[in-house]
């Protein structure tokens, strides 16, 4: 089964008898948004919203963390790295169950993994404890994210309907970052951290009873699920994740650092070669023989890893260099959440006008531009002109691009296969964030300056690791302009 670019237009009923599918049962493109589409988007992306929350309202409350429960400082790291490294991990296991089972359980499933799990993180009494907490529910994000943008894919026609879905997807994946930098640091000094993790416990609960109560369950696909692929997949890539993040600690002579990777290496081209001859994929080969899929999935990655440095780099600044407090900084980041807000509710009608390609192009300029701009400030600077301006660009990148960027990853691919197209889009988005942040972090190790001490070698050396984020944005802008943006639309054959 291959993909070709085609001038033709073909229904998803032809689509399916193409495919193989003996019972279409996936909404066709040409159908009418479903009735309850607003109460569809309202829950799940409420989910979202929780998930991408818990990523950053934990930065802030690291300190009160580190006091309250002892943890050493090369321990701390792991109350953020156990969430990656599972939500990494697991993310193409979640996807194809989504697929496999049902949308709607999964749905139900990861709510519940992720409630209980935030529950126990907020009770938690030693490191270990938190630590665990914390790799549970990166377990339940992994079941969640996909099974999000596959409900958004499969309720929403693709066209203008499923473009403006994906818009407020994008502000949510944008803004909810920001926010919870703003809360995180609003419950650190007023209140605790471990109510950012309780408050998620009414949350779940009320998300599981709309869920149970508003949501079709998709039919269970025939097929079988490719537990080769999947163990394969969850260790190779948590293996790649921990080797990373490790990476980053301790280098890259380190045993366990290199034992990791090479784990990772054996596994996930084991993996490959068990798509290729798979009967039912987690990742179909198919879904990266379109150009402008293949392009999408690569321009989020170096996107994502420019975005994460942003935010983990850009708190240091401001707390360490400019002496600003955490609840400071969260508010600090206002000049990216509210471009973001604004951008990505423009976008249904930016694409209108000039094109999915064209808007993904003009949301990477500026979010390079941005970066480039951040990556001049010094401790002698000041917030506005060297922080906040610059940070005017990367939030209007960054709402224009997430959306646009996630229409192009799963463009043309018919609702039987959202989970794989949806998890391939997720991989992108984490591995993106985890391997962009690791290579800076070597970049701002790396930049030493015998003449300079203190403060001032610390903002020479957060002005590297985030110019070398501009050029990662520079480099998916050519990416974009060579493959998503003159992409044609996809043909489905055998």
């Amino acid at each position: 089964m291959i993909i070709e670019p085609a001038d033709e237009e073909i229904t998803a009923t032809e689509a399916s008898l193409e495919l193989g599918d003996p019972d279409p049962q996936w909404q066709s493109a040409s159908l009418p948004v479903r009735d309850n589409a607003k109460t569809v988007l309202a829950i799940v992306l409420t989910c979202y919203f929780m998930i991408v929350l818990d990523i950053s309202i934990v930065v802030t409350g690291l300190p009160d963390i580190r006091e309250g429960l002892g943890f050493s400082p090369v321990g701390l790291s792991w109350v953020q790295n156990a969430y990656l490294l599972c939500f990494g991990g697991f993310l193409l296991m979640g996807a194809r169950a989504g697929d496999l089972f049902g949308r709607k359980r999964m749905l139900l499933w990861g709510l519940s993994v992720f409630t209980v799990a935030s529950l126990a993180i907020g009770l938690a009494q030693a490191p270990s404890w938190l630590i665990l907490g914390r790799a549970v529910q990166g377990i339940g994000a992994a079941i969640l994210a996909p099974t999000v943008l596959s409900l958004i894919s499969t309720t929403f026609a693709e066209g203008p309907a499923r473009t403006k879905a994906l818009a407020y997807y994008s502000m949510v994946a944008g803004a909810g970052s920001t926010f919870g930098l703003v809360v995180g640091g609003i419950f650190a000094d007023q209140l605790s951290w471990r109510v950012g993790f309780l408050i998620n416990v009414p949350i779940g609960i009320g998300l599981y009873w709309a869920a149970s109560k508003y949501l079709t369950n998709s039919a269970s696909r025939p097929g079988k699920f490719d537990l080769l692929g999947s163990l394969g997949s969850t260790i190779g890539m948590g293996a790649l994740v921990f080797g990373i993040i490790r990476t980053a600690e301790v280098g890259w002579s380190d045993p366990l650092t290199l034992a990791a990777i090479s784990v990772a290496v054996v596994l996930l081209t084991l993996f490959i070669i068990n798509e290729g001859r798979a009967d039912h994929p987690m990742l179909p080969y198919w879904l990266f023989l379109s150009r402008e899929r293949s392009g999408a999935y690569v321009s989020r990655m170096l996107f994502l890893g420019a975005m994460v440095s942003f935010f983990f780099f850009t708190t240091q600044f401001m707390q360490e260099v400019f002496g600003f407090s955490p609840l400071m900084a969260g508010i600090g980041f206002l000049p990216v959440s509210v471009p973001t807000f604004i951008s990505a509710m423009a976008v249904p009608r930016m694409t209108n006008l000039f094109g999915n390609g064209i808007v993904v192009a003009l949301a990477l300029g500026l979010s390079a531009t941005g970066m480039l701009w951040l990556g001049q400030a010094d401790a002698g600077g000041s917030y506005w002109w060297d922080i906040a301006l610059p940070m005017l660009f990367v939030g209007f990148g960054n709402g224009f691009a997430l959306g646009p960027l996630t229409v192009a990853g799963v463009s043309g691919v018919p609702d039987e296969h959202q989970g794989a197209a949806s998890g391939a889009v997720n991989v992108a988005h984490q591995l993106g964030g985890t391997l962009g942040l690791s290579a800076l972090v070597l970049v701002f190790a790396s930049a030493d300056l015998p003449s300079i001490q203190g403060v001032q070698l610390l903002a020479h050396r957060i002005d590297a690791a985030t110019t070398g984020g501009g050029v990662m944005l520079c480099i998916a802008l050519v990416v974009a302009i060579l493959f998503v943006l003159p992409a044609e639309k996809p043909k489905f054959e055998k």
